[in-house]
Protein backbone atom coordinates (compact mmCIF):
# COMPACT_ATOMS: atom_id res chain seq x y z
CA UNK A 1 0.00 0.00 0.00
CA UNK A 2 1.00 3.36 -1.02
CA UNK A 3 2.63 5.33 2.33
CA UNK A 4 3.00 8.45 0.18
CA UNK A 5 0.72 11.32 -1.77
CA UNK A 6 1.48 13.77 -4.23
CA UNK A 7 -0.80 16.14 -5.55
CA UNK A 8 -0.16 19.08 -8.35
CA UNK A 9 -1.60 22.12 -8.82
CA UNK A 10 -0.74 23.29 -11.47
CA UNK A 11 -1.51 27.27 -10.90
CA UNK A 12 1.18 30.70 -11.52
CA UNK A 13 0.39 33.81 -12.21
CA UNK A 14 3.11 33.62 -15.13
CA UNK A 15 5.68 31.45 -16.53
CA UNK A 16 9.05 31.32 -15.60
CA UNK A 17 11.47 31.77 -18.12
CA UNK A 18 13.35 27.90 -17.39
CA UNK A 19 10.23 26.64 -16.65
CA UNK A 20 9.00 22.96 -18.48
CA UNK A 21 6.77 21.92 -15.95
CA UNK A 22 3.27 21.38 -16.52
CA UNK A 23 1.42 24.48 -15.44
CA UNK A 24 -1.61 26.88 -15.86
CA UNK A 25 -1.38 30.40 -15.62
CA UNK A 26 -3.95 32.08 -14.64
CA UNK A 27 -5.39 35.32 -13.64
CA UNK A 28 -7.92 34.40 -10.93
CA UNK A 29 -7.30 30.74 -9.94
CA UNK A 30 -10.50 28.76 -10.21
CA UNK A 31 -9.93 27.05 -6.72
CA UNK A 32 -13.50 25.44 -6.56
CA UNK A 33 -13.82 24.30 -9.99
CA UNK A 34 -9.67 22.35 -9.43
CA UNK A 35 -11.00 21.22 -6.04
CA UNK A 36 -13.97 19.13 -7.54
CA UNK A 37 -11.98 18.23 -10.31
CA UNK A 38 -9.33 16.74 -7.59
CA UNK A 39 -12.27 15.26 -5.46
CA UNK A 40 -13.57 13.65 -8.52
CA UNK A 41 -10.25 11.65 -9.45
CA UNK A 42 -10.09 10.34 -6.05
CA UNK A 43 -13.34 8.91 -5.94
CA UNK A 44 -13.20 7.72 -9.29
CA UNK A 45 -9.41 6.22 -8.90
CA UNK A 46 -10.30 4.99 -4.92
CA UNK A 47 -14.17 4.00 -5.27
CA UNK A 48 -14.15 1.82 -1.94
CA UNK A 49 -12.49 4.26 0.47
CA UNK A 50 -9.77 1.12 0.28
CA UNK A 51 -7.00 3.77 1.31
CA UNK A 52 -3.93 3.62 3.68
CA UNK A 53 -2.78 5.68 6.33
CA UNK A 54 0.08 8.00 4.68
CA UNK A 55 3.40 9.04 5.95
CA UNK A 56 3.66 12.48 3.94
CA UNK A 57 1.71 14.22 1.92
CA UNK A 58 2.90 17.29 -0.87
CA UNK A 59 1.44 19.80 -2.45
CA UNK A 60 3.59 20.48 -4.95
CA UNK A 61 2.83 22.39 -8.41
CA UNK A 62 3.04 25.18 -10.25
CA UNK A 63 2.62 27.20 -7.20
CA UNK A 64 -0.15 25.27 -4.81
CA UNK A 65 0.10 28.47 -2.58
CA UNK A 66 -1.70 30.73 -4.99
CA UNK A 67 -4.60 28.89 -4.19
CA UNK A 68 -4.86 30.87 -1.22
CA UNK A 69 -5.20 30.45 2.60
CA UNK A 70 -8.73 28.88 2.44
CA UNK A 71 -8.15 26.97 -1.01
CA UNK A 72 -4.73 25.23 0.66
CA UNK A 73 -6.65 24.44 3.56
CA UNK A 74 -9.35 22.63 1.60
CA UNK A 75 -7.14 20.63 -0.78
CA UNK A 76 -5.27 19.48 2.19
CA UNK A 77 -8.47 18.19 3.93
CA UNK A 78 -9.73 16.63 0.99
CA UNK A 79 -6.98 14.77 0.58
CA UNK A 80 -6.61 13.62 3.85
CA UNK A 81 -10.32 12.76 3.82
CA UNK A 82 -9.04 9.24 0.85
CA UNK A 83 -5.25 9.11 2.51
CA UNK A 84 -5.67 10.23 6.35
CA UNK A 85 -2.10 11.09 7.60
CA UNK A 86 -0.10 9.35 10.02
CA UNK A 87 0.16 11.23 13.65
CA UNK A 88 3.36 12.43 12.40
CA UNK A 89 3.00 12.98 8.64
CA UNK A 90 4.94 15.29 6.59
CA UNK A 91 2.83 17.92 5.08
CA UNK A 92 4.26 19.64 2.55
CA UNK A 93 2.88 23.03 0.30
CA UNK A 94 5.17 24.61 -2.33
CA UNK A 95 4.85 28.32 -2.08
CA UNK A 96 6.13 31.74 -3.78
CA UNK A 97 7.10 33.91 -0.71
CA UNK A 98 4.38 36.95 -2.05
CA UNK A 99 1.74 34.59 -1.09
CA UNK A 100 2.60 33.86 2.25
CA UNK A 101 1.31 35.38 4.84
CA UNK A 102 0.89 35.29 8.90
CA UNK A 103 -3.04 34.53 8.21
CA UNK A 104 -1.74 32.29 5.54
CA UNK A 105 0.51 30.42 7.40
CA UNK A 106 -1.90 30.30 9.97
CA UNK A 107 -4.55 28.40 8.08
CA UNK A 108 -2.94 25.90 6.59
CA UNK A 109 -1.25 24.83 10.12
CA UNK A 110 -4.35 24.91 11.44
CA UNK A 111 -5.05 22.19 7.97
CA UNK A 112 -2.40 19.68 9.15
CA UNK A 113 0.74 21.81 6.99
CA UNK A 114 4.02 21.56 8.59
CA UNK A 115 6.16 22.43 6.03
CA UNK A 116 7.08 24.96 3.79
CA UNK A 117 9.26 24.65 0.75
CA UNK A 118 9.79 28.07 -0.86
CA UNK A 119 10.81 28.97 -3.69
CA UNK A 120 13.30 31.47 -3.88
CA UNK A 121 15.66 30.82 -6.46
CA UNK A 122 18.15 33.81 -5.55
CA UNK A 123 18.18 37.18 -3.71
CA UNK A 124 19.39 38.83 -7.02
CA UNK A 125 16.63 41.47 -7.75
CA UNK A 126 18.17 41.33 -11.56
CA UNK A 127 18.46 37.71 -11.71
CA UNK A 128 14.81 37.09 -10.56
CA UNK A 129 13.76 39.48 -13.23
CA UNK A 130 15.64 37.71 -15.80
CA UNK A 131 13.87 34.57 -14.30
CA UNK A 132 10.32 35.93 -14.73
CA UNK A 133 10.05 35.50 -10.95
CA UNK A 134 6.85 37.62 -9.48
CA UNK A 135 8.56 38.27 -6.20
CA UNK A 136 11.76 40.38 -5.23
CA UNK A 137 14.80 39.37 -3.15
CA UNK A 138 12.52 41.54 -0.12
CA UNK A 139 9.68 39.12 0.05
CA UNK A 140 11.92 35.88 0.72
CA UNK A 141 12.74 36.95 4.32
CA UNK A 142 9.77 38.58 4.83
CA UNK A 143 7.80 35.25 4.21
CA UNK A 144 10.08 32.96 6.37
CA UNK A 145 8.90 35.24 9.14
CA UNK A 146 5.46 35.53 8.63
CA UNK A 147 5.40 31.52 8.11
CA UNK A 148 7.29 31.36 11.16
CA UNK A 149 4.77 33.92 13.00
CA UNK A 150 2.20 31.56 11.10
CA UNK A 151 3.30 28.23 13.44
CA UNK A 152 4.77 26.82 9.98
CA UNK A 153 8.66 26.52 11.34
CA UNK A 154 9.89 23.78 8.98
CA UNK A 155 11.00 25.38 5.79
CA UNK A 156 13.45 25.08 2.79
CA UNK A 157 14.38 27.04 0.33
CA UNK A 158 15.47 26.79 -3.33
CA UNK A 159 18.37 28.32 -5.13
CA UNK A 160 19.03 28.00 -8.79
CA UNK A 161 22.42 27.94 -9.71
CA UNK A 162 24.47 27.50 -13.13
CA UNK A 163 22.94 30.97 -14.68
CA UNK A 164 24.62 32.75 -17.71
CA UNK A 165 27.45 34.37 -16.76
CA UNK A 166 26.50 37.35 -18.61
CA UNK A 167 23.35 38.01 -15.27
CA UNK A 168 26.91 38.51 -13.03
CA UNK A 169 25.39 36.24 -10.10
CA UNK A 170 26.94 36.59 -7.03
CA UNK A 171 26.07 32.88 -5.91
CA UNK A 172 28.27 32.35 -3.02
CA UNK A 173 26.69 35.51 -1.93
CA UNK A 174 23.31 33.96 -2.39
CA UNK A 175 23.62 31.40 -0.32
CA UNK A 176 25.09 33.41 2.55
CA UNK A 177 22.27 35.17 2.58
CA UNK A 178 19.66 32.03 2.19
CA UNK A 179 22.17 30.71 5.34
CA UNK A 180 21.40 34.09 7.26
CA UNK A 181 17.43 33.13 7.01
CA UNK A 182 18.21 29.49 8.88
CA UNK A 183 15.81 27.66 6.98
CA UNK A 184 16.11 23.72 7.88
CA UNK A 185 16.41 22.41 4.07
CA UNK A 186 17.94 23.89 1.25
CA UNK A 187 17.35 22.13 -2.83
CA UNK A 188 19.94 23.62 -5.37
CA UNK A 189 19.03 23.09 -8.91
CA UNK A 190 21.26 23.17 -11.73
CA UNK A 191 19.87 25.47 -14.58
CA UNK A 192 18.21 23.12 -16.82
CA UNK A 193 17.66 24.43 -20.39
CA UNK A 194 14.57 22.87 -22.49
CA UNK A 195 14.09 23.73 -25.92
CA UNK A 196 10.33 25.02 -25.62
CA UNK A 197 10.88 27.47 -22.67
CA UNK A 198 11.70 31.02 -23.00
CA UNK A 199 15.17 30.41 -21.92
CA UNK A 200 15.58 27.82 -24.40
CA UNK A 201 14.47 30.04 -27.22
CA UNK A 202 16.81 32.71 -26.01
CA UNK A 203 19.54 30.08 -26.22
CA UNK A 204 18.57 28.94 -29.89
CA UNK A 205 18.48 33.05 -31.48
CA UNK A 206 22.25 33.26 -29.26
CA UNK A 207 20.96 36.21 -26.83
CA UNK A 208 21.87 33.94 -23.93
CA UNK A 209 25.02 31.62 -23.85
CA UNK A 210 24.28 29.06 -21.11
CA UNK A 211 27.15 28.45 -18.40
CA UNK A 212 30.41 26.14 -19.45
CA UNK A 213 30.49 23.13 -17.60
CA UNK A 214 33.51 24.32 -15.11
CA UNK A 215 30.95 27.04 -13.56
CA UNK A 216 28.27 24.60 -13.01
CA UNK A 217 30.87 22.41 -10.76
CA UNK A 218 32.14 25.41 -9.45
CA UNK A 219 28.33 26.24 -7.77
CA UNK A 220 27.91 23.05 -6.96
CA UNK A 221 31.00 22.12 -5.12
CA UNK A 222 30.91 25.72 -3.41
CA UNK A 223 27.25 25.26 -2.53
CA UNK A 224 28.61 22.14 -0.74
CA UNK A 225 31.68 23.59 1.19
CA UNK A 226 28.85 26.47 2.40
CA UNK A 227 26.19 24.59 3.69
CA UNK A 228 28.14 21.94 5.14
CA UNK A 229 30.03 24.27 6.70
CA UNK A 230 26.63 25.18 8.50
CA UNK A 231 25.85 21.47 9.61
CA UNK A 232 23.56 21.10 6.65
CA UNK A 233 23.86 17.07 5.02
CA UNK A 234 24.11 16.74 2.09
CA UNK A 235 21.66 13.98 1.68
CA UNK A 236 20.60 13.52 -1.99
CA UNK A 237 22.36 15.05 -4.93
CA UNK A 238 19.95 17.92 -5.16
CA UNK A 239 19.48 18.83 -1.35
CA UNK A 240 20.50 19.57 1.94
CA UNK A 241 18.92 19.15 5.32
CA UNK A 242 19.82 19.51 8.82
CA UNK A 243 19.73 17.02 11.02
CA UNK A 244 16.47 15.57 11.22
CA UNK A 245 15.11 17.93 8.47
CA UNK A 246 15.41 15.88 5.29
CA UNK A 247 12.27 15.97 3.16
CA UNK A 248 10.91 12.59 4.55
CA UNK A 249 8.25 12.77 0.89
CA UNK A 250 11.13 13.26 -1.47
CA UNK A 251 13.17 10.68 0.15
CA UNK A 252 10.41 8.12 -0.71
CA UNK A 253 11.11 8.72 -4.62
CA UNK A 254 14.62 7.79 -3.76
CA UNK A 255 14.25 4.95 -1.99
CA UNK A 256 11.79 3.28 -4.65
CA UNK A 257 8.70 2.80 -2.38
CA UNK A 258 4.94 3.19 -3.78
CA UNK A 259 3.39 6.57 -3.73
CA UNK A 260 0.12 7.81 -5.33
CA UNK A 261 0.20 10.95 -7.46
CA UNK A 262 -3.43 13.12 -8.14
CA UNK A 263 -3.96 16.23 -10.42
CA UNK A 264 -2.72 17.16 -13.47
CA UNK A 265 0.76 15.58 -14.33
CA UNK A 266 1.12 13.90 -11.69
CA UNK A 267 2.55 10.58 -11.64
CA UNK A 268 2.39 7.04 -8.98
CA UNK A 269 4.08 4.33 -8.41
CA UNK A 270 2.74 0.84 -6.84
CA UNK A 271 6.01 -0.88 -6.78
CA UNK A 272 5.52 -2.53 -10.44
CA UNK A 273 3.94 -0.24 -12.69
CA UNK A 274 4.50 3.87 -12.94
CA UNK A 275 1.35 5.97 -14.18
CA UNK A 276 0.94 9.56 -15.20
CA UNK A 277 -2.03 11.90 -15.60
CA UNK A 278 -3.29 13.87 -18.63
CA UNK A 279 -0.70 16.97 -18.36
CA UNK A 280 -2.70 19.47 -19.73
CA UNK A 281 -5.19 21.08 -17.06
CA UNK A 282 -8.48 21.38 -19.27
CA UNK A 283 -7.97 17.75 -19.86
CA UNK A 284 -7.29 16.54 -16.64
CA UNK A 285 -9.92 18.38 -15.38
CA UNK A 286 -12.43 17.37 -17.64
CA UNK A 287 -11.51 13.84 -17.56
CA UNK A 288 -12.10 13.98 -13.88
CA UNK A 289 -14.73 15.72 -13.57
CA UNK A 290 -16.78 13.56 -16.44
CA UNK A 291 -16.39 10.25 -13.77
CA UNK A 292 -12.89 9.40 -16.18
CA UNK A 293 -9.32 8.15 -14.67
CA UNK A 294 -7.98 11.14 -16.51
CA UNK A 295 -4.55 8.49 -16.91
CA UNK A 296 -2.36 9.53 -19.72
CA UNK A 297 -0.32 6.42 -19.86
CA UNK A 298 1.94 4.00 -17.99
CA UNK A 299 4.68 1.22 -18.11
CA UNK A 300 5.35 -1.75 -16.28
CA UNK A 301 9.00 -1.73 -14.99
CA UNK A 302 11.09 -4.61 -16.92
CA UNK A 303 13.98 -5.93 -15.62
CA UNK A 304 16.45 -3.95 -17.32
CA UNK A 305 14.15 -1.11 -15.83
CA UNK A 306 14.47 -2.26 -12.12
CA UNK A 307 18.62 -2.60 -12.46
CA UNK A 308 19.19 0.89 -13.93
CA UNK A 309 16.58 2.12 -11.30
CA UNK A 310 18.66 0.65 -8.68
CA UNK A 311 21.68 1.81 -9.34
CA UNK A 312 20.60 5.35 -10.33
CA UNK A 313 18.72 6.07 -6.81
CA UNK A 314 21.06 4.25 -4.68
CA UNK A 315 23.77 6.60 -6.21
CA UNK A 316 21.84 9.81 -5.86
CA UNK A 317 21.38 9.59 -2.24
CA UNK A 318 24.20 9.16 0.77
CA UNK A 319 22.09 5.90 1.20
CA UNK A 320 24.57 4.61 -1.24
CA UNK A 321 24.23 1.33 -2.77
CA UNK A 322 24.98 -2.12 -2.31
CA UNK A 323 27.40 -3.48 -4.61
CA UNK A 324 27.77 -7.40 -6.10
CA UNK A 325 30.05 -9.85 -6.10
CA UNK A 326 33.35 -8.52 -7.92
CA UNK A 327 32.21 -5.29 -8.13
CA UNK A 328 34.27 -3.42 -5.95
CA UNK A 329 36.97 -3.94 -8.54
CA UNK A 330 34.63 -2.51 -11.24
CA UNK A 331 34.21 1.08 -8.88
CA UNK A 332 38.39 1.33 -7.59
CA UNK A 333 39.50 3.68 -10.00
CA UNK A 334 36.01 5.87 -8.87
CA UNK A 335 37.34 5.57 -5.18
CA UNK A 336 40.97 6.41 -6.34
CA UNK A 337 39.54 9.08 -8.48
CA UNK A 338 37.68 10.74 -5.38
CA UNK A 339 34.32 10.21 -6.70
CA UNK A 340 32.93 7.90 -4.36
CA UNK A 341 33.45 6.14 -1.03
CA UNK A 342 33.05 2.45 -0.01
CA UNK A 343 31.72 2.05 3.44
CA UNK A 344 32.46 -0.50 5.85
CA UNK A 345 28.68 -2.07 5.23
CA UNK A 346 29.83 -2.70 1.94
CA UNK A 347 27.68 0.27 0.43
CA UNK A 348 29.37 2.89 -2.30
CA UNK A 349 28.52 6.42 -1.56
CA UNK A 350 29.02 9.14 -4.32
CA UNK A 351 30.79 12.59 -3.14
CA UNK A 352 30.05 16.00 -4.10
CA UNK A 353 32.34 15.47 -7.37
CA UNK A 354 30.88 11.91 -7.60
CA UNK A 355 27.48 13.45 -8.03
CA UNK A 356 28.49 15.52 -10.41
CA UNK A 357 28.97 12.67 -12.63
CA UNK A 358 26.01 10.73 -11.74
CA UNK A 359 24.46 10.19 -14.54
CA UNK A 360 27.69 8.78 -16.28
CA UNK A 361 28.48 6.71 -13.58
CA UNK A 362 24.97 5.12 -12.78
CA UNK A 363 25.48 4.26 -16.68
CA UNK A 364 28.54 2.63 -16.32
CA UNK A 365 27.52 0.59 -13.37
CA UNK A 366 24.03 -0.41 -15.34
CA UNK A 367 25.71 -1.45 -18.11
CA UNK A 368 28.33 -3.26 -16.11
CA UNK A 369 25.15 -5.49 -14.33
CA UNK A 370 23.13 -5.97 -17.64
CA UNK A 371 26.27 -7.72 -19.44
Amino acid sequence: MPRHLYAHVPFCSRRCSYCDFSIAVRREVPVDEYLAALESELTTRFPGGDVSEVDSIYLGGGTPSRLGAAGVARAVKLLGRFFPPAADAEITVEANPEDVSVHAAESWRAAGVNRLSLGSQSFDDNVLAWMHRTHGSAAIGESVASARAGGITNLSLDLIFALPESLHRDFEGDVSRLLALQPDHVSLYGLTIESATPLGKWVARGVTVEQPEEGYESDFLAANRLLTAQGFQHYEVSNYGKPGRRARHNSSYWAGVPYVGVGPAAHGFDGRTRRWNARNYADWRDTALAGRDPLEGSEELTVENRVAETVYLGLRSDAGMALLPGEEHFVERWVQAGWARLGSDGRLRCTAEGWLRLDALAAALTHHRSR
